[in-house]
């Protein structure tokens, strides 16, 4: 297979991925809850496991890929995830789910952060952010492909999936070393000892970076504050469905049926949202950027407590798939607005600084809302949930000030 350009292995990249883990998570839920056998609060936990492993390895990885191959992490990555999914899928049983998730989580630390970094690297900051929302749209197109058939394997074991998905991101890593390119680096020796100490020399350059920046340090906090409210939507939505809301069974569909139906309807929303932000947005302006996302962010709060409240299927399936959009939509501008304030020796560090802040907030509040779940309702969780999104406005608020929005515009 012939090397392809940058931007058409960013597109099997992001669509690839996007499919093979809707493929995984579609059915994940009702795997846990009906097959595992799983409660709100270890729902919760797998969910926490995963984000202290993302917390513990974000930052290291993040500096391999800046320090030695962005290619490379994305690679070891994808393999790592793999590997994971399969554990995930062959062992019904919480402690091993657990382990699944830790080895996910490690080969999502390795490929999150790297692959913006690469292609922002390989297509250069002017065209960079257009890339990011155009590889969210073909991570929709490989998503919902990945939901349609997750719930059509279902029908036949609900493990099926999950291996399968697996399998074929070992698929993409394979196919990905043969047709992905990277720019010529500068290099040093890469043996282990001079190694280290370039990853340890990356960090200290990028946490400098995020510390002599007021927006980049805002972005991190919005991170972490996503990361800690959205725990709660995230493990709590489909039990929520499946405890609290009578699904309907036209036809004798199952829960699976429903939530890929659920899925592939908010990612074909998601899909018209992100053309309409390329279209509209301009990803270069930092005031436009900052305003649109503080707009989103209170339509998240009140979308996320009304689904907690309600009591109907039908306006429930509205409100999930109002979050599925305002959500989607929020991850590429939120790279997008923060690739504004980077370069390209720490790009990867700070994208990584950034999922990093997002683990920590899961880490911390995300135990919390499993127990508030378990103890008094799903739908009290939920809420909660819901209300945490709001002091990320103060933070919006606090870039849109005139001198430090003038300060950031100067810099593009």
């Amino acid at each position: 297979m012939r090397v392809w350009p940058p931007f058409r292995a960013y597109l099997l990249l992001e669509g690839g991925s996007n499919g093979f883990f809707f493929l995984v998570s579609t059915v994940a839920a009702v795997y846990g809850v009906e097959v595992a056998h799983l409660n709100a609060l270890q729902l919760v936990l797998v969910g926490t496991t995963l984000e202290a492993t993302c917390l513990l390895f974000q930052v290291p990885t993040g500096a391999l890929a800046d320090a030695l191959s962005r290619r490379l992490s994305v690679l070891i990555g994808l393999v790592l995830s793999g590997l994971g999914f399969i554990l995930w899928g062959a062992f019904a049983r919480f402690e091993t789910i657990l382990l699944a998730q830790v080895v996910w989580g490690l080969g999502y630390t390795f490929y999150d952060g790297a692959q913006r970094a690469w292609i922002a690297d390989e297509l250069g900051d002017a065209v960079a952010g257009r890339a990011f929302i155009r590889g969210a749209q073909a991570g929709q197109i490989g998503a919902v492909a990945g939901i349609a058939a997750s719930a059509a394997l279902a029908t036949v074991d609900l493990r099926l999936p999950i291996i399968l998905g697996g399998a074929l991101f070992f698929a993409l890593a394979g196919a990905l070393w043969l047709c992905m390119p990277e720019q010529p680096r500068t290099r040093g020796d890469v043996r282990l000892v001079e190694a280290a100490r370039r990853v340890a020399s990356t960090v200290r350059v990028g946490l400098r970076a995020a510390r002599g920046q007021q927006i980049v340090l805002a972005i991190l906090g919005i991170a972490a504050i996503f990361g800690a409210a959205s725990e709660g939507i995230d493990r709590l939505r489909d039990i929520h469905f499946l405890k609290d809301l009578a699904l309907p069974h036209p036809w004798g569909l199952n829960p699976v049926v429903w939530f890929g139906v659920i899925q592939m309807g908010g990612l074909a929303l998601s899909a018209l949202a992100a053309e309409a932000a390329q279209r509209l947005l301009d990803t270069t302006s930092h005031r436009h950027m900052a305003t649109t996302l503080a707009f989103m962010n209170v339509l998240i709060v009140v979308t996320i407590v009304l689904f907690g409240l309600a009591t109907s299927f039908g306006v429930s399936l509205v409100l999930v798939w109002m979050v599925y959009v305002l959500r989607r939509t929020n991850t590429p501008l939120m790279a997008a607005w923060l690739n504004q304030s980077l370069d390209s020796a720490t790009r990867a560090t700070l994208f990584s600084l950034q999922s990093l802040a997002d683990s920590l907030g899961q880490v911390l509040v995300g135990p919390l809302l499993g127990v508030l779940a378990a103890a008094v309702s799903i739908r009290a969780g939920i809420v909660v949930s819901g209300l945490l999104f709001a002091p990320a406005l103060l933070l919006y608020a606090w870039t849109l000030r005139p001198s430090t929005a003038l300060e950031e515009e100067g810099k593009l």
